[in-house]
């Protein structure tokens, strides 16, 4: 996370990576909370193959903690398909 003077500008993000050699798959998956022009809170997903621009969608939230949660279900959803944080 990226902290910023008042903290209502934070934004989480989240790099996952899916590779594997032997059935030619490489794909990333990007989580992450952003504030809106409108100061709303958007929960942003961009998916693909490594090397592509990908997919992007974009989930408005009332608040953090809820955006918070969904990244949460997002990320146990990507993990039990065998995704992994980058390092």
């Amino acid at each position: 996370m990226a902290p910023d003077a008042d903290n209502s500008t934070l934004i989480q993000v989240l790099v996952l990576e899916r590779i594997d050699r032997d059935r030619n798959m490489a794909r990333f998956y990007v989580l992450s909370i952003e504030t809106t022009l409108f100061e709303d809170l958007a929960l942003v997903r961009r998916w693909g193959r490594i090397g592509s621009a990908g997919r992007e969608r974009i989930d408005l939230h009332p608040s953090r903690p809820v955006a918070q949660v969904e990244l949460q279900k997002w990320l146990d959803r990507k993990r039990r398909r065998g995704y992994q944080l980058r390092a």
